[in-house]
């Protein structure tokens, strides 16, 4: 094993339970989108997101999904259909859990509200502290989340444990690619000057531990308490504790 030069975490799973998702952030994301959207509406960083919400839908595929029309450009945001389309179909990515970025982005607006009063806390693994600080000494530590990058800074900044953002070196998530393609894993080896051997990716799932190995990357498959059961490892190395890296 060539000793990494950067490691590269998983959120969902990995370095947080899966229940900090599904029981809180989720719930609450869904709790307070209309209030957020009719009191953010005009803030320019929300309309952006609402634009490339309505690209995504006019390339969604699914049967049955709800759908945004082609629209004029900004004015269009401010009509009433488009701000009840957008709700449906938000709610709709949601209930479908789908990796949108548009929703992503808007989920990580809400989140900022509730780690800055307090509702919210990023709840992390208790290894998961020790094992930055032990990383951070030799080598870099990047986060890649279909979350936002800036939902995962909160998460960092509001811990449990306090703020660990010092430990961090780079963020990434779904508009640097999909976490199923290779070249998602090249780009981020390139974008923090390492070799793709150089890095270790640790996730819970194997369809993203699989196209980070084709990309030339070492992978550790975590098993945490309250996680999917795996059938199949895919021959990737498992580990329960990062006591161990």
């Amino acid at each position: 094993m060539t000793p990494p030069r950067l490691y590269l975490l998983d959120v969902e799973g990995t370095i947080a339970p899966v229940s900090l998702v599904t029981e809180q952030l989720f719930p609450y994301a869904r709790k307070h989108l209309a209030d957020f959207l009719t009191e953010h509406f005009d803030n320019a960083a929300v309309q952006t997101d609402l634009l490339l919400l309505a690209v995504e839908s006019k390339t969604e595929t699914e049967k049955g999904a709800p759908r945004i029309p082609d629209s004029a450009g900004t004015a269009y945001l401010q009509s009433p259909d488009f701000q009840v389309r957008a709700l449906v179909y938000l709610n709709w990515l949601m209930e479908s859990d789908r990796k949108s970025t548009a929703l992503k982005s808007l989920q990580g607006k809400i989140w900022k509200a509730g780690f800055e009063s307090g509702e919210l806390k990023g709840t992390l693994f208790p290894d998961v502290p020790p094992a930055l600080a032990r990383w951070q000494s030799h080598a870099q530590v990047a986060i890649y989340s279909s979350g936002s990058t800036a939902a995962q800074k909160l998460l960092f900044r509001h811990s449990i444990y306090g703020d660990l953002t010092p430990r961090i070196s780079a963020y990434y998530d779904t508009r640097t690619g999909p976490k199923n393609h290779p070249a998602s894993y090249l780009a981020i080896a390139s974008a923090t000057g390492v070799l793709p051997a150089e890095v270790l990716f640790l996730s819970d799932v194997t369809r993203e531990l699989d196209p980070a190995r084709a990309a030339g990357l070492q992978t550790r498959l975590v098993v945490r308490e309250g996680n999917a059961p795996i059938d199949n490892p895919n021959g990737h190395a498992t580990i329960q504790s990062f006591d161990s890296l």
